[in-house]
Parts: structure tokens; C-alpha cells; sequence
């Protein structure tokens, strides 16, 4: 077969390289809190099991559909600057970060039911677990909402060129990352018996 007629496709990694390594990074802590936690789960499985009782599975729930949809917005956002229909980029974008914040409020509800209950990270190893890892995730969530307003701000002010497509990438894989740590957490915290 000529060399010349085989069809070769370029891969592309989105976004910027930096983004991927941070990615990376925080997904490997993350890993290692997943780890923990059920290292310490298998040393106490009934104190989890009835602690986890207390959690709203419905909020969860809701929370992992809103950041799907919020995952497919910024997904469709992506392909449609591709395609050069840049006008929608704003539009999912801001669809993406209204979503994230109906995340937060479900989650400061939740919270604020858990504290009204008398439930803190000292009230034992399950709920110290639950504050850190969704706290932690609270604050991506937060920063990754900072990134989408910026995203929105930057393709609804500025002229779409299609050099921005990187920074638009860079965005959404952040964006993801939210979407999968919340894929990982809602079972392992709320269902997981």
C-alpha cells in the first residue's frame, strides 16, 4: 500500500497543555482521597452505612444532572465554535454556569441542613470525609464557575477568532474534570452501601 494514500488524522489534544497537567494532578489527589476514604470505610462499614443515611440521595441526585447537562452544554459550546458558529459559544457557556449554580445552592442547602442537624466534620470519619470531599469539590466548582463567566465575558465582548478555540478547550476540560469528580463522588458518598 502507498504511504501516500493512507489517510492520516491529527490528533489534537484540547486546550492547552498546562490545563491537561493540572488536570492530571488533580485527579491523582483526588484519586488518593478516593483511596482513603474507602480504606477507612472498609475498617468501619456499618458507621458509614447508617451515617450516609442522613445524606439527601434526591439532592444528589438533582446535582449530578445539573452538572451533565452543565458537561453538555460546554461539550456543544466547543462544537459549535468548531464549526464556526461562534455565536452559540455564550449561550451554552452561560446555560453551563447557570447549572453549576444551581449545583451550589442544592449544595449550601445541603449543607445548612447538616449543620441545623448537628452533623459537622468532627461528628465522625464518614462526615469528615463527606466535608472535605465535596468541600474541596465545592471550590472547584466555584473557580471553574469563575473560568465560565470569564469564557462568557471573552466570547460575548470580543470577536470570535479561531484562535480562542484553545482557551475555549482549556475551559471546558477544567469544566469536565467538575463533571467527573461529582460522577465519582455522588455513588461513593451517597449510594455506596
Amino acid at each position: 500500500m502507498n504511504r501516500s494514500s493512507v489517510s492520516h488524522t491529527e490528533t489534537h489534544l484540547p486546550g492547552e497543555f498546562g490545563i491537561w497537567l493540572f488536570v492530571i494532578g488533580d485527579m491523582s489527589v483526588f484519586g488518593l482521597l478516593f483511596g482513603t476514604y474507602m480504606f477507612y470505610r472498609a475498617d468501619s462499614p456499618d458507621l458509614y452505612a447508617q451515617s450516609q443515611l442522613a445524606l439527601n440521595k434526591n439532592f444528589g441526585a438533582l446535582n449530578t444532572l445539573l452538572l451533565l447537562c452543565s458537561s453538555w452544554l460546554v461539550a456543544m459550546a466547543v462544537q459549535h465554535a468548531k464549526a464556526g458558529r461562534g455565536a452559540f459559544v455564550p449561550v451554552g457557556v452561560a446555560g453551563a454556569f447557570c447549572c453549576g449554580a444551581g449545583f451550589a445552592i442544592i449544595k449550601i442547602i445541603e449543607y445548612w441542613q447538616k449543620f441545623a442537624a448537628g452533623i459537622t466534620p468532627s461528628t465522625n470519619d464518614f462526615y469528615m470525609f463527606y466535608f472535605v470531599l465535596t468541600g474541596v469539590h465545592f471550590l472547584h466548582l466555584l473557580f471553574g464557575m469563575g473560568v465560565l463567566a470569564y469564557m462568557w465575558l471573552r466570547f460575548r465582548i470580543c470577536e470570535w477568532t479561531p484562535g480562542d478555540q484553545s482557551t475555549l478547550e482549556s475551559g471546558a476540560s477544567f469544566w469536565h474534570l467538575i463533571d467527573l469528580l461529582w460522577i465519582v463522588l455522588f455513588p461513593l458518598l451517597y449510594l455506596l452501601r
